[in-house]
């Protein structure tokens, strides 16, 4: 069976070879105060809701078409999401780093550069497009897809004042993630080796391993209000939704009952 992981990261760094990631001067956006995703977690009085601008998955295809990014990060806003997520990977997610600098000119909550980082050129780009905050996959470090260690590419993203949301799916690998001096910790429950998703793996992995002080978002295959409930009894913090956002009719609205679960 093929591993679907492998695929993306073999493709993620065909992508920065391609110079994708690289601008020729430097933006606006590297002089603007950096937004903390970590502070809007731990203020949020509702659900925290990281809502994700995802217009196409490999487990998907295409979700939704002809999109005004601007308004439909407008709508999360006034729904409520804490943060927004916004997949800048161009070949499998139809992500774009121009989307990011339309939503970054006109909305003001934190954002997260959502791609398969290998490089440090990938985080020079999320803060010359003005990100608040970067995901890391553990994985790919684990498998030797990154320029850089975990702890390397952590210490410079914290460099350029982006925080560091570091994704795991397994025990072991929340295990170094942990360890880590990332913001937060993620926990995927879609298996990037498969695509399948369970919301029990957030379940599981915090049944043997408490936070112990660590803010945990729990992503991937996030629908009904159930789910929120489920996963905040489990000890998630905070939720990262994409699909299941993008695809309702009423995207304010769809926030707004996932913050108010």
């Amino acid at each position: 069976m093929t591993d679907i992981l492998d695929f993306l990261a073999q493709d993620a760094r065909k992508t920065v070879s391609s110079g994708y990631y690289q601008f020729k001067e430097a933006h606006r956006s590297n002089e603007r105060v950096r937004l903390s995703l970590r502070n809007d977690i731990v203020r949020c009085n509702g659900n925290p809701i990281i809502s994700e601008i995802k217009l196409s998955s490999p487990s998907k295809g295409t979700i939704k078409r002809d999109v005004d990014v601007v308004e439909v990060a407008s709508a999360m806003k006034r729904g409520g999401a804490i943060g927004i997520s916004i997949l800048t990977e161009p070949k499998h997610f139809n992500g774009s780093l121009l989307n990011f600098e339309l939503v970054r000119e006109m909305v003001s909550i934190p954002l997260l550069m959502k791609d398969f980082i290998v490089s440090p050129l990938q985080v020079k780009a999320a803060h010359q497009i003005g990100a608040d905050a970067i995901l890391l996959i553990q994985a790919l470090f684990d498998r030797n897809y990154c320029d850089d260690s975990t702890d390397q590419m952590i210490k410079l993203t914290h460099s350029y004042n982006i925080e560091v949301l570091l994704e795991a799916h397994t025990e072991e690998e929340y295990g170094r993630a942990v360890r880590s001096d990332a913001d937060l910790i993620g926990i995927n429950n879609r298996d990037l080796k498969t695509l399948s998703v369970d919301l029990n793996t957030t379940v599981k992995i915090l049944g043997g391993h408490r936070p112990n002080g660590r803010l945990v978002v729990s992503e991937s295959g996030i629908s009904t209000f159930r789910d929120i409930r489920l996963l905040k009894s489990a000890g998630a913090n905070a939720y990262l939704v994409g699909t299941s956002v993008m695809s309702d009719q009423n995207i304010e609205e769809k926030v707004q009952e996932l913050v108010e679960a």
